[in-house]
């Protein structure tokens, strides 16, 4: 159909995701990446993926995005599934705020989260002995959370929009565009003019380099630098163990999770200045401090000793062995922008995800889908007989009320 052309710009997750379900609705669809597909944050993110949040709507949202990647190995070439379902363990040790973490586990169980457990202390270490004792007060853990491998998403994902009769044109970055009467007709690339009815913005932390280009609105979305660090089993811990942790958040904010048997990846959100003019290859440009190199001084080791105060057995393993970096696109409210954009109005903008995204793909592409159909903005979509409100993602609210479960 004529008016169901669509051009989505940017090849990570969510472009990819997007892309296929506009695609399974009959749409006409290229999408377009400056450099290859995954080359952005969607390769470098600790890719896990829960349902714990303190906004409703997320919740809500995040349970189905759990369901489809769980269905999605049936699309994939090969079969392997893209979500490890370890879980994820809230950890805290101040009374206040482990109050309100139950009050917060309630309100995911209102909202269809079922199985999110409170765990008070005697509990918690019944079902996790590799927590150390009087550290902490009590955890929420939550058995169907976990995280991903995101190369299953974005590479098997464009192999998926391809066979359903997409366009992945990679190295063609968006250089300008076109429009007539306020709405786009077309953007430049090395590759010629792309036209389109509809266009959608997924490039996440390089949203504020591509709005001029497009004449679109600035949103408050800042990239920042985040690292990830990778420590070597040794010890107590078995395989079998490592291999069956959750996505462990301490109660200072440090984060694990098992990379495979015989690895730990760890991770922490930090201060950081906002890299508003970064390119590709910053995103691997590690700062001596934050290096596994700098020893027992730099941001790492300290993390690692932390770590161990709450997990003894991984105090007792052999090393950090490797760093890795990428950017993060952050809003005020920490919760992403999902909506037409104010000044193109056929310009979908779906970024600012806070660390979210690769998480958030489905729910994402459910909602661009939902968008790109009505033709507007909407204030709730319905989700598998479930009414999710949108209010918390749309572009122009107060900023005010923060997503609360942020690592």
């Amino acid at each position: 159909m004529p008016d169901r052309r669509a051009i989505v710009i940017g090849a990570g997750i969510t472009g990819i995701l997007v892309a296929r379900e506009l695609l399974l609705e009959g749409w006409d669809v290229t999408v377009l990446e400056a450099r290859h597909v995954g080359a952005g944050s969607s390769s470098r993110t600790a890719a896990g993926i829960r349902q714990q949040f303190s906004t409703p709507g997320t919740v809500r949202g995040m349970r189905y995005s759990v369901r489809s990647y769980q269905a999605l190995a049936g699309e994939l070439e090969g079969g392997e599934s893209p979500i490890v379902q370890n879980g994820y363990l809230f950890l805290h040790a101040d009374p206040t705020r482990w109050e309100r973490a139950r009050r917060i586990a309630r309100m995911q169980q209102g909202a269809g989260l079922e199985e999110v457990e409170i765990l008070e202390p005697d509990a918690l270490h019944a079902r996790f002995p590799w927590v150390a004792r009087g550290e902490v007060v009590g955890g929420t853990y939550c058995p169907t959370d976990g995280f991903l491998r995101p190369h299953l998403i974005y590479n098997g994902g464009a192999d998926r929009v391809r066979r359903l009769g997409g366009v992945v044109l990679q190295n063609t970055p968006v250089t300008g565009a076109r429009a007539t009467a306020g709405r786009l007709t077309g953007v430049q690339t090395p590759k010629g003019v792309l036209e389109a009815d509809l266009f959608i913005d997924a490039t996440n932390a390089w949203t504020r380099r591509l709005a001029p280009l497009l004449g679109a609105e600035p949103l408050e979305v800042r990239a920042k630098k985040r690292y990830l660090w990778f420590i070597a089993r040794e010890g107590p811990m078995s395989a079998g163990t490592l291999s069956a942790m959750p996505l462990v958040i301490t109660p200072r904010g440090t984060y694990c999770r098992p990379e495979n048997p015989d690895t730990l990846l760890m991770g922490r959100k930090h201060e950081a200045a906002p890299e508003d003019g970064f390119t590709y290859e910053d995103q691997d440009q590690i700062e001596a401090a934050y290096s596994h190199q700098g020893g027992i001084d730099a941001v790492p080791f300290e993390l690692w000793m932390g770590l161990a105060q709450i997990l003894p057995d991984v105090g007792q393993f052999g090393g950090i062995n490797a760093t890795t970096s990428g950017y993060y696109a952050e809003t005020p409210d920490h919760n992403p922008f999902l909506g037409f954009d104010r000044q193109r109005p056929n310009l979908i903008r779906l970024v600012g995800f806070s660390g979210h995204g690769a998480m958030m793909g489905p729910f994402t592409a459910r909602v661009a889908l939902a968008l790109a159909s009505a033709g507007h903005d909407l204030d709730t979509i319905k989700i598998d007989g479930d009414d999710i409100p949108l209010d918390a993602f749309r572009i122009g609210r107060a900023t005010g009320a923060r997503e609360q479960m942020v690592i």
